[in-house]
């Protein structure tokens, strides 16, 4: 029977891969714009990078290592990805969206997969 926290953490992964679906999306039907202030771009993509960091640095009890390193790994990637959109030319940003959407869709998937490998 999974703990509540293995079950929070297979939402958590679910919602990971519907959210890189839908990013995905929308750099394929290319709806996506820059911001009135594109260092708002930026300033996500450094905070996602922090946040792989921390996650890495400071990991939750009871996480498995591999599961740690995608976190890690799929956050210090997006928040490049995410922080590069604004600083090259707009026709790569559709790009660099679509990619950031891969590796959300990857780390969901390999979370859900870690999941149903404990049962």
């Amino acid at each position: 029977m999974p703990k509540t926290i293995q079950l929070f953490r297979l939402i958590n992964d679910t919602i990971f891969l519907l959210l890189g679906g839908l990013v995905i999306l929308l750099a394929v039907t290319r709806t996506v714009m820059l911001p009135a202030r594109p260092m708002a771009l930026v300033l996500l993509g450094i905070f996602l990078m922090y946040w792989g960091v921390r996650a890495w640095v400071k990991p939750e009890p009871g996480v498995a290592k591999e599961q740690l390193v995608a976190r890690a790994v799929s956050l210090l990637l997006v928040g490049l990805l995410v922080a590069a959109i604004p600083l090259l030319p707009l026709r790569h940003a559709g790009i660099l969206l679509g990619a950031a959407g891969c590796v959300l869709v990857l780390r969901g998937l390999a979370g859900i997969l870690a999941f149903v490998r404990t049962l």
